[in-house]
């Protein structure tokens, strides 16, 4: 990147990782894009868990002193480096990067960009790679997703449960998802899964009915606490559970509360190496940071997804950029209710 900027730009800023009030509006220079990168004026910001958990210091990812989160947007690019080919002035585009995405303006290489379909808005494009490529690698380069599957697909009304659903049924799976609050479970139903389990006080005994009648191949997994418990129970033999995140460790406050984390962190489920060998199952855990490191990765993968044509991801809520505070207290809030 070299050293021309200009003001005018906006962003949001941690001054340090540990609680929300430390996340700031400030005003920023635009810098150039290098020769081998763009800038994009950004239109639209997806929020993500991971956001949550890198502000409040909780994700091995976090940068170390003051960052800007964020890790999608889309936009509209502005400006070209000289060896760009495959992008030019005035694409719409979607695009992922290792944080930095709270901003108006953002300099990034064409690798971590897509265009943006035609009928999509900007908001669509914000919402759709994070949760598709957690979605895709975690069914495919991870699970070895197999036609015909039983899968089960925690927290099925988010980003990631409605793609996860549509690639499954790519491969003719019989999907089973899981969510907290029963008023979505219509929303499941129109999108084609087979089954849906609120995570009440009877799911325990509701997914032991299901799993009696065959057993699980593949979970998603992304709630932890007992509700890994009770999914690995429920698995095959030879089946997959893929661990993508921990929604049980989320707080709706502005801080950290150190006592009720460590007692979570203390009473988590513990898998035995000894009884994954008896029970011929196997447990992978899985970072979307680790895949923006591998680019030839998240290359295939993007070009994987474009084929199977799963369609725009759904937007819940939108925001004004000078909202971002509300937008994220929503964001927890509804996450929080939902995670059991």
């Amino acid at each position: 990147m070299n050293e021309q900027r200009e003001a005018g730009g906006r962003a949001w800023q941690m001054v340090k990782a540990g609680s929300m009030d430390r996340l700031l509006k400030v005003e920023t220079t635009i810098a150039e894009p290098d020769d081998s990168s763009v800038l994009v004026a950004v239109k639209a910001i997806g929020l993500n868990f991971a956001d949550i958990f890198a502000m409040l210091g909780i994700y091995s990812a976090t940068p170390k002193g003051t960052f800007v989160p964020g890790l999608e947007f889309s936009g509209e690019i502005l400006r070209v480096g000289k060896n760009v080919t495959k992008f030019k002035a005035g694409d719409r585009v979607m695009g992922v990067t290792r944080f930095g995405a709270y901003t108006t303006h953002i300099v990034q290489s064409p690798d971590y960009l897509s265009p943006i379909p035609k009928a999509w808005s900007f908001e669509e494009g914000a919402a759709y790679l994070v949760q598709a490529l957690t979605a895709y690698y975690s069914l495919f380069s991870l699970g070895d997703i197999q036609k015909g599957y039983k899968i089960l697909i925690h927290s099925a009304a988010g980003g990631v449960g409605i793609l996860a659903n549509r690639i499954a049924k790519k491969m003719d799976a019989y999907t089973v998802g899981t969510i907290g609050l029963p008023g979505k479970k219509d929303l499941l139903i129109s999108e084609g899964y087979d089954e849906v389990l609120v995570r009440d006080e009877s799911f325990e005994t509701k997914l032991e009915a299901t799993a009696k009648e065959r057993p699980f191949n593949m979970v998603l997994e992304c709630i932890g606490g007992k509700v890994l418990d009770m999914s690995y129970n429920a698995m095959a033999a030879q089946g997959r559970m893929i661990i993508y995140g921990s929604a049980h460790f989320a707080e709706t406050g502005s801080k950290l509360n150190p006592i009720k984390l460590a007692l979570k962190f203390l009473r988590r489920p513990k898998i035995d190496p000894l009884k994954l060998i008896s029970d011929n199952k196997s447990v992978m855990g899985f970072n979307l940071i680790w895949l923006y490191e591998k680019k030839e990765i998240l290359q295939y993968s993007l070009g994987e997804l474009e084929k199977l044509e799963i369609g725009p991801p759904m937007v819940g809520h939108t925001f004004g950029f000078d909202e971002m505070k509300e937008a994220i207290a929503l964001f927890k809030v509804e996450k929080q209710q939902a995670r059991w």
